[in-house]
């Protein structure tokens, strides 16, 4: 449901949803960016419409945003939303002239994505007697865990995956990514044994159960986003000192040890799914990072 919002908007979020085919995620961050403008607008600019808000208007409720201390990358994604918004408009002939034209996305700091280090993923990998009880969740837990961190995949993309987009003959995993993109991920030989496992042990859980979705809770029903980060985070609070400890770590983990081992960047953009190198690219900070050491540890002159 998308809620009730102006005529424009209401147009705007059922064309996201039905033609450009954005995530339901990324339909709620719109809506939620929409709504929050246009309740500004009601509060404070009554006699004007959020289809005729100007640059002033727009600015102004930037500002507030940046004075009630909304973190920058925030503003920066509300902003992306209203310049996305106020196209779509011109496209329908609503307005002649788009307001965003002048309006400046706001500095941000780089940061460097997180990542787990090589020994401390091993560790938790390599034991699984010691990590994962032998009991269905222990080898879907250890199997979610593996496969986060040997192909990359989104959480969105891991919850909806089918029992047929598993291969093990050719060793791939067909996912769903961003815009419904279908993409091809290989995985090692080694993760085969624990996929037969976690096969066997489903099929005893899901035998009632008229779905197609590869994992599923203890009753059987498709896992859903919170189960799957309290289970990461539980996991790797144990056996990992990385601040951040969530799915998308594990994702972060793979690129960066992707190219730290000499993986080819674009092979890595296209094994995450990135429609652009540019969003790659931050993992190679990362490997240049992992060089500056070693050139200061052992170059006689560092």
């Amino acid at each position: 449901m998308l809620g009730k919002h102006s005529g424009m908007i209401d147009s705007f979020l059922k064309y996201l949803q039905y033609e450009k085919r954005v995530s339901h995620n990324t339909l709620l961050a719109y809506q939620n960016d929409l709504t929050q403008f246009s309740l500004f607008i009601q509060q404070n600019f009554r006699e004007t419409s959020v289809e005729h808000a100007d640059y002033g208007l727009i600015r102004a409720w930037i500002v507030q945003l940046v004075e009630s201390h909304i973190e920058p990358p925030s503003v920066n994604r509300k902003i992306a939303s209203l310049r996305s918004f106020y196209k779509f408009l011109q496209r329908q002939e609503v307005i002649d002239k788009d307001p965003m034209l002048k309006i400046k996305i706001l500095k941000t700091k780089k940061k460097l994505p997180s990542f787990i280090k090589e020994s401390e993923i091993n560790a938790l990998m390599d034991t699984p007697k010691s990590a994962f009880e032998d009991t269905f969740e222990g080898w879907r837990n250890k199997l979610i865990l593996e496969l986060f961190y040997a192909t990359g995949m989104r959480l969105s993309e891991l919850l909806m995956l089918k029992e047929n987009n598993v291969d093990l003959r050719n060793r791939t995993i067909k996912v769903l990514g961003k815009r419904n993109k279908e993409r091809v991920i290989p995985f090692t030989a080694s993760i085969v044994s624990i996929i037969e496992a976690y096969r066997r042990k489903r099929k005893m859980v899901v035998e009632k159960n008229n779905h197609e979705f590869f994992f599923v809770t203890n009753e059987g029903n498709p896992c859903y986003p919170m189960m799957i980060y309290r289970m990461v985070k539980k996991y790797l609070d144990e056996n990992t000192t990385v601040d951040k400890r969530s799915p998308h770590i594990l994702r972060h983990t793979f690129a960066t040890h992707l190219l730290n081992k000499g993986a080819e960047i674009n092979a890595v953009k296209d094994l995450l799914g990135h429609t652009s190198l540019a969003a790659t690219q931050v993992y190679t900070h990362n490997s240049m990072e992992k060089l500056k050491k070693v050139f200061d540890q052992a170059h006689p002159k560092a």
